[in-house]
């Protein structure tokens, strides 16, 4: 005779069941925090905004963030952790910033991943002016661009080319300026009278400036032997 299957407990069932309810609940709170913190900006939002919004309990929600502030916390690890994978399956690190076609990929990046977490980013940006905390995270979430834009810079220089400055002094100058004018042209709230422009005319301009920053007219020259 055939052995059945034992059936699944109830108790691990049950327990399933309630793992999956709060994953929802937890889901459901970061969505709704993201549009609330969009429509009003991150210090004008209250938690009882996000669990409206969220259609959930004030108790629900401490059932899985202790405050706003670990919300957004859960909100920037989650948009790091997608960055650092985009990162590391389409970026070579050997990449020439003399080339335009290089250096507007890495502007384009830094563009779409403003453009895609937005509500996170200037909610971290605003939570910044209030909390030392979140001015450290802040500078973290430079961090990976200005790395990586260092390194670029070093291999420039190994090239031949002359940088305007050191190379971890430059990528955060350039880094810095797009984060400017990228938030100037997707959030506001800087200086007026800037026209607003396509993504694409703007990843333009800024690749430009850029480039002509970094490169200008200068060609390649050749390192003595042994330099």
């Amino acid at each position: 005779m055939a052995r059945r299957s034992a059936a699944p407990a109830a108790g691990s069932a049950a327990g399933g069941g309630r793992r999956e309810q709060a994953a929802a609940t937890a889901a459901a709170l970061k969505a709704a925090a993201v549009r609330v913190f969009d429509e009003r900006g991150y210090l004008n939002t209250k938690i009882t905004d996000i669990t409206a919004a969220a259609g959930r309990s004030a108790g629900s929600f401490y059932n899985h963030f202790t405050g706003k502030e670990a919300l957004l916390e859960t909100l920037l690890a989650d948009m790091l952790t997608a960055s650092d994978e985009r990162v590391d399956r389409e970026h070579p690190y050997d990449h020439d910033l003399s080339d335009r076609d290089v250096l507007r990929w890495h502007v384009a990046g830094f563009w779409e991943a403003f453009r895609d977490n937005k509500p996170v980013f200037v909610a971290v940006t605003q939570a910044a002016m209030v909390d030392e905390h979140f001015g450290a995270r802040l500078a973290d979430l430079m961090s990976p661009d200005q790395g990586a834009i260092r390194r670029h810079l070093e291999l420039l220089a190994d090239k031949g080319f002359a940088l305007p400055g050191e190379p971890a002094a430059v990528a955060v100058a350039l880094t810095g300026m797009w984060f400017q004018f990228t938030y100037r042209q997707l959030v506001g709230g800087f200086l007026g009278g800037v026209p607003e422009l396509s993504d694409e005319a703007a990843i333009d301009l800024l690749t430009e400036f850029s480039w002509r920053g970094l490169i200008g007219g200068q060609h390649r020259t050749a390192r003595p032997e042994g330099a």
